[in-house]
């Protein structure tokens, strides 16, 4: 299938701006005759075809701004919703929202579903199959049709634009450092996620607080679960071949719920026998028994931050400025599943 042409592939054939290409087509009078009519005609020989959401974002007339979440049950991620749509709301933009569910099919869908709808923007976190797979056209040609977008928390290097994450390898970091001050001597990680970005940076956080502690690494307490295992398998084989093991670095907070339950079933005590130290800070958290120690990742304030940048940047005269990453700081929040000798 032949790549659709877009504004950028223009801009770079007659070595002038996109914003130039935009207003020859849109037959400005800012351009000049020979210019406009060459871009025109080189246009309409290689069939280009005009995107609504690129031209309404020349236009900054809908005040709309679109987002594409992987998986809205997930606290973290309703939490930055909320955050996108204060900010939104605040400077005057409506949302329209897309779930991909975590699926790079889905995610495809919904970037050509919102293609031609009349929006300035677009707001996403990258789905784990797509992170899984390292497809990205979709993005990429829609940022070549001249439309802003802007990433959170799942985002990948081979898409430039504006990114908001948190600082997840320094998060796990500190996390295995309350283990180890805490005179935890056997944690092993667990992690569902590692098909994502953000999950093999918390591995490297956790084996890099074990380096400088001068603690030895066990690759068979590194436990990668895929969806198609049996979770509670994993975790009591875990356990039964490694009875000292007395911590438990969860990834993501469904499985730390998970394993709770598992774990005092098998009749550990939490966390005098066994401590638990999960990712994120979300709702079911503060509700089991014992409370779960968590790391946070500021969903609100992440949803916040992304909106602002691309609300900034949709609305500044100059819009070829440099892209940013903004690296949001994590905190541990001191529940009652892990010792703290401080407490």
């Amino acid at each position: 299938m032949s790549q659709k042409l877009t504004l950028k592939q223009i801009a770079l054939h007659f070595n002038v701006s996109i914003t130039t290409v935009s207003k020859a087509l849109n037959d400005s009078y800012d351009i000049g005759e020979d210019t406009k009519k060459k871009i025109q005609q080189y246009a309409k020989k290689f069939h280009y075809t005009r995107n609504h959401f690129a031209v309404n974002l020349q236009n900054k007339e809908t005040k709309t701004i679109g987002i594409i979440i992987p998986n809205i049950l997930n606290n973290y991620f309703a939490k930055a919703f909320i955050g996108i749509e204060k900010v939104a709301t605040a400077n005057g933009y409506q949302i329209i929202v897309c779930l991909s569910n975590e699926s790079l099919k889905k995610e495809i869908n919904a970037v050509e579903s919102l293609k031609n709808k009349p929006l300035d923007g677009l707001i996403l976190s990258l789905s784990e199959e797509t992170q899984a797979k390292k497809y990205y056209d979709h993005l990429n040609n829609l940022i070549h049709d001249g439309t802003l977008v802007a990433m959170f928390d799942r985002v990948t290097d081979q898409v430039q634009c504006d990114k908001v994450i948190a600082d997840d390898f320094q998060g796990a970091y500190n996390a295995t450092q309350h283990f180890i001050q805490n005179k935890i001597k056997k944690i092993a990680i667990i992690s569902t996620i590692d098909k994502l970005n953000i999950g093999k940076l918390r591995i490297k956080g956790y084996l890099k607080a074990l380096i400088d502690n001068h603690m030895p690494i066990d690759q068979h307490l590194i436990i990668k679960i895929d969806k198609s295992e049996d979770f509670e398998t994993r975790i009591r084989t875990l356990l039964i071949e490694n009875t000292d093991i007395d911590g438990l670095f969860v990834l993501e907070e469904i499985s730390a719920v998970h394993i709770l339950k598992i774990v005092k079933k098998m009749g550990y005590k939490v966390p005098e026998d066994l401590s638990i130290i999960c990712f994120v800070n979300g709702l079911i958290s503060k509700y089991t028994s014992p409370s779960l120690t968590t790391i946070s990742q500021h969903g609100e304030y992440m949803g916040e931050t992304v909106a602002q940048i691309l609300i900034s940047r949709l609305e500044a005269k100059e819009s070829e400025q440099q892209f940013i990453t903004k690296v949001v700081k994590t905190n541990l929040i001191l529940g009652k599943s892990a010792k703290n000798i401080n407490m």
